[in-house]
């Protein structure tokens, strides 16, 4: 039974509202900590603030140590942050040891990136009436940040919020998700032994109300916000002149080609069309095949789906395991049924049990039904065949997401195609579009999102460019 109060303005809290954290695999308490309201959230607003200069103004080789300090402590304690991980999400333990390794690198790469911060001297003499003037560009710190986390990588994605911005030097409070609360708040026991300024740095769950005030309060100068297209969008509308960056998931196609390793595909798509349930926001969807290798590799997809380990998370040899709630597989199988009332045939899978939605495969579907033209966020793939290479590019582009898409192939000619043509933020070449490294930018386009994350990419997003013009 873990049991983690709230990190308030560099303070460990209890409030009067405790919060209790299940297991979504046989839904047993496995933890509690404390909602923050209105009070909780304005003390820490008032701690940020209050070292808001202070952040401003750390030398890089501090920062540096704060944040490989963190790191090293979190590699440390791999194992313990894997099971909270693991025993709050469902995540099969494998995938959470991996998602924990993760956020050492993140951290890590947040450290090196802390030591060249932008900056720019531009000659200003490309016009007459710049002759004899340069330009020095710096960036600063936006100031504070709120960051939104959700379940489906507790950590991680917490923390491509929070090691950026303390390499940017701008203060963040961040709400995790309700569902998973507990590794961020056992992070949060791990930077406060670091020298960061007390409130650099709050980890605070709130209920809905409190936590609008992250986008609609003035003081805070960028929202981060990572989860629904639904929600991220109606933050954006309420933001008002902050600066906003939403991650929103998407329905992420790959192209499967003749002239690829036929084994080599299908073991990747398995693998990213159902790690963690597919609750992953570029798990591979829609998965399109070239007509004359389609019925091998649907053979052999199925196949390698039927050997899945299905168990208890915290087994090292479970590869899927319970969604985080019965709601949630509970929509996923009226998204299926839904399709196969319109046409759709299962190949595997569609029998829901409680919270646990098997592996499940469909085909003959349409871009007109939901488990295609939107994001399932579980364990569904469609596999369909196609006859050209333009056909399955423009297959991919129908619909209002744009993440990340992936094309095995290989022929140079549809690697260049593929990346001139997809309507994405991504496109990766023989492996599945599920691929993400911590330092490569990372977002899409469209209903996706704006903005990019990836630890150089979101420092950008928390500074801005402020010119200094002088005579040479």
């Amino acid at each position: 039974m873990f049991d983690f109060q709230i990190y308030c303005g560099g303070e460990f809290l209890k409030t009067a509202s405790i919060h209790q954290v299940a297991n979504p695999f046989d839904n047993s308490i496995i933890g509690q900590t404390y909602l923050g309201g209105e009070a909780e959230l304005q003390k820490a607003i008032d701690k940020a603030q209050a070292v808001e200069k202070e952040m401003k103004n750390l030398p890089s080789f501090l920062k540096y140590e704060v944040l490989m300090q963190i790191a090293n402590t979190l590699k440390s304690e791999r194992e313990k942050a894997a099971k909270i991980l693991c025993l709050e999400s469902a995540k099969p333990i494998r995938y959470a040891l991996g998602e924990i390794d993760r956020a050492i690198q993140t951290f890590i790469i947040a450290a090196e990136e802390s030591k060249r911060l932008p900056k720019e001297l531009i000659d200003l003499d490309w016009t007459p009436a710049g002759d004899k003037k340069e330009g020095l560009v710096k960036y600063f710190p936006v100031g504070l940040v709120a960051g939104i986390s959700p379940f489906n990588f507790p950590l991680n994605l917490a923390v491509h919020k929070i090691a950026p911005a303390i390499a940017a030097g701008c203060p963040i409070i961040l709400k995790p998700s309700s569902s998973t609360p507990l590794s961020t708040l056992f992070l949060a026991k791990i930077i406060d032994k670091t020298a960061l300024p007390k409130g650099a740095v709050s980890i605070i769950p709130m209920d809905r109300n409190t936590g609008n005030q992250l986008v609609t309060d003035k003081r805070f100068k960028l929202l981060t916000f990572t989860g629904s297209p639904i929600v991220g969008w109606k933050m954006k509308k309420d933001a008002g002149k902050k600066k906003v960056v939403l991650e929103l998931g998407g329905n992420a196609g790959v192209i499967v080609t003749e002239s690829t390793n036929l084994n080599e595909a299908v073991q990747k798509c398995v693998l990213g069309g159902f790690a963690y349930s597919g609750q992953v926001c570029i798990h591979a969807q829609r998965i399109y095949v070239q007509k004359s290798i389609f019925e091998e590799f649907t053979s052999k997809f199925i196949e390698k789906v039927k050997r899945l380990n299905v168990g208890d998370p915290i087994n090292a040899d479970t590869d899927i395991s319970t969604m985080i709630d019965e709601v949630n597989a509970i929509r996923v199988e009226d998204w299926v049924q839904e399709a196969v009332e319109e046409g759709a045939e299962i190949l595997i899978g569609g029998k829901r049990d409680v919270a646990y939605y098997p592996p499940t495969v469909l085909t003959k579907t349409s871009n007109k039904m939901k488990v295609c033209v939107l994001e399932v966020f579980g364990p569904v793939v469609t596999l369909e065949p196609f006859d050209h290479f333009a056909d399955a590019i423009t297959k991919v582009n129908e619909g209002n997401y744009g993440l990340q898409a992936s094309v095995f192939t290989d022929q140079l000619s549809e690697v260049n195609k593929a990346f001139n043509l997809l309507e994405v933020g991504g496109v990766i070449i023989n492996d599945v579009p599920t691929f993400r490294v911590d330092h490569m930018p990372y977002g899409g386009i469209k209903d996706s999102g704006m903005g990019r994350e990836g630890v150089k990419y979101a420092i950008f997003d928390m500074m801005e460019a402020r010119i200094l013009v002088k005579n040479r």
